[in-house]
């Protein structure tokens, strides 16, 4: 097993062990065969488990595995606080003391604030004394290192990671998701600051080893490299200095063996030229699905009304190279639970964007056809209830 450095010089397997898909027996976790896998991982050098909150009988079962294994001194424990659930001061530690209960522990090496959208979700848990509970925590040795996950915008992304001291963070990072989200520019200024980065969806949900198109596998299989779509994946990410550690969420002894096996051979810096050629090739492939011919350059940005161009136009694309589903899942964090609306329809066909777009792409008609097709009825009716709910004033926090 390959290691990288923490903030503080600790050392981290590259390999993470996402807990959030572990096989189900009836309705639980099937934790004897959740046991077996844990510990393969852990026994391969796997230092790393991340799980949350909401991640249904996750942290309860880790923690029993880590207990009766008596190995919780010897890993790491990443959890996160339901950010969207804290209304005040109080329920940080309500959450977070049943964090700790589930997992069996007194401390968590790694906390996250969970599934950060938009600055105005932390500005939100600012307003409620978050900054001074993290510090009362960090000195009790309850939290090792606080971080967040992130799954909004560049902009907003930088806006977060520039606000406070973070120690890292997590963001959704793949070669299909470089210019998206946090991206590449994301994770470039995080590691110029010194912040470690954990990369959780590095195959999109085993997407990018199950919906691969024959064209897509036709070019790794003539790269000459005897490397799986799996494969390819991580030892993309594991050539770029700059990530820390990538999760994976493991659910048999197979998966296990080989993302183990990955991880204890990839090296920084390792692919050619031709590697990553193919690369580009497997993202031609995918992309000839795509509705909208838009390589995320931003040359188009900032719309002087809001609206997020690119943004829009990824998840349109998604529901063609994906589903549906996955695309306006992805709408719904990216650009629907933003604190400022950047929705198409606040367009005013003002021509601005288009004038820039180096793919000549009629930005004001694909937009009107994107925003149909992200937003059905349902979905804007869930949308706008769910902008009530995540910005909504919290209480106002009461000094002891």
């Amino acid at each position: 097993m390959k290691y990288r450095k923490d903030r503080y010089g600790k050392e981290l397997s590259v390999l993470g062990y996402g807990c959030m898909r572990f096989a189900k027996k009836g309705a639980s976790i099937d934790i004897d065969k959740a046991e077996k896998e844990i510990l393969a991982a852990f026994e391969s050098g796997v230092n790393y488990f991340d799980t949350a909150y909401i991640y249904p009988g996750s942290e309860a079962a880790i923690g029993e595995i880590f207990e009766r294994n008596n190995i919780r001194d010897k890993i790491n424990i990443a959890t996160k606080l339901p950010q969207y659930l804290i209304r005040n001061r109080a329920s940080l530690d309500k959450y977070f003391n049943e964090e700790l209960s589930r997992l069996r522990t007194d401390h968590v090496d790694y906390y996250l604030m969970h599934h950060l959208t938009d600055v105005a979700m932390w500005e939100k848990l600012k307003a409620v004394g978050i900054l001074d509970w993290i510090e009362e925590k960090k000195k009790a040795g309850a939290i090792g290192n606080i971080g967040f996950s992130y799954h909004g915008n560049t902009d907003n992304f930088l806006k977060i990671l520039n606000d406070y001291d973070w120690d890292f963070c997590q963001i959704q990072y793949n070669y299909l998701d470089d210019v998206s989200q946090a991206g590449a520019d994301g994770l470039k200024v995080a590691a110029a600051k010194g912040i470690p980065v954990v990369i959780m969806e590095p195959l999109r949900g085993g997407k990018l080893v199950s919906m691969l198109p024959d064209k897509a596998k036709q070019a790794m299989k003539d790269s000459g490299r005897e490397w799986t779509p799996a494969e390819w994946a991580f030892r993309w990410l594991y050539d770029q200095k700059d990530v820390t550690v990538v999760l994976s969420g493991m659910n048999s002894l197979e998966m296990v063996e080989e993302n183990c096996r990955i991880a204890s051979v990839a090296e920084t810096g390792e692919m050619t030229g031709a590697d990553r050629a193919v690369i580009d090739k497997v993202k031609t492939a995918i992309r000839e699905k795509e509705k909208v011919g838009c390589t995320g350059c931003r040359y188009c940005m900032p719309c002087p009304k809001g609206v997020d161009i690119p943004g829009i136009f990824r998840c349109y694309n998604a529901m063609y190279i994906e589903s549906k589903g996955q695309g306006r899942s992805q709408f719904i964090q990216t650009v629907g639970l933003t604190k400022e609306p950047a929705f198409a329809t606040q367009c005013v066909g003002c021509g601005k964007c288009e004038s820039h777009c180096p793919q000549n792409i009629p930005i004001r008609e694909k937009l009107k056809e994107a925003d149909k097709a992200l937003r059905p009825l349902p979905y804007k009716m869930g949308i706008g209830i769910a902008r009530k709910f995540m910005f909504r004033k919290p209480a106002r926090s009461k000094k002891s």
